[in-house]
């Protein structure tokens, strides 16, 4: 730990590069990635618990949109989903997503996501952020989720992780 803390007090560039590194990976836990796929996009998103995954993976769903952009957040929707299952559940959430693209022209920048169960049911309660697409002359187009290679599953670290594969 003293290497980090010197990195504050020299100039070396080595230093602060890991201490900046250090602090990027530890401490600012990675929401989402993007994995090689040939002609779809593919992602995983990580969380404490399954909200967080999903949360994170409106945040995946949103950087394909944009193209890594930013979006505004000038408007927001509500919206429940039920399933008998996590899978299902995320498919329905991102072609929610999609949809509101789509039909709405309303692109989502992030989304808070509470999940209940209850008689085998689970429910996702949403309420999705963000800004009205003719806002944006540059936005890519999602088809469609697939269950091609998709999972929710708990690590061994008692975090969450999904894996998903959009059509393009």
């Amino acid at each position: 730990m003293l290497r980090v803390i010197n990195a504050f007090k020299t100039s070396n560039e080595v230093e602060v590069k890991l201490f900046i590194e250090y602090f990027t990976n530890i401490n600012m836990a990675k929401k989402f990635e993007f994995l090689e796929h040939t002609g779809d996009v593919k992602f995983r998103a990580y969380g404490k618990n399954v909200g967080e995954v999903f949360q994170n993976c409106a945040l995946a769903v949103s950087s394909v949109f944009s193209r890594n952009g930013e979006i505004n957040e000038t408007g927001k929707k509500e919206f429940v989903l039920s399933e008998n299952n996590y899978e299902s559940l995320l498919y329905q959430f991102i072609e929610e997503l999609i949809y509101l693209f789509d039909v709405d022209a309303f692109v989502v920048s992030r989304a808070e996501v509470k999940l209940t169960e209850e008689n085998g049911k689970i429910t996702a309660y949403v309420l999705v952020y963000g800004d009205d697409a003719s806002n944006y002359s540059d936005l890519d187009a999602i088809k469609a989720p697939t269950y091609a290679e998709m999972y929710i599953k708990r690590l061994n670290n008692k975090k969450w992780e999904a894996q998903v594969v959009v059509d393009v």
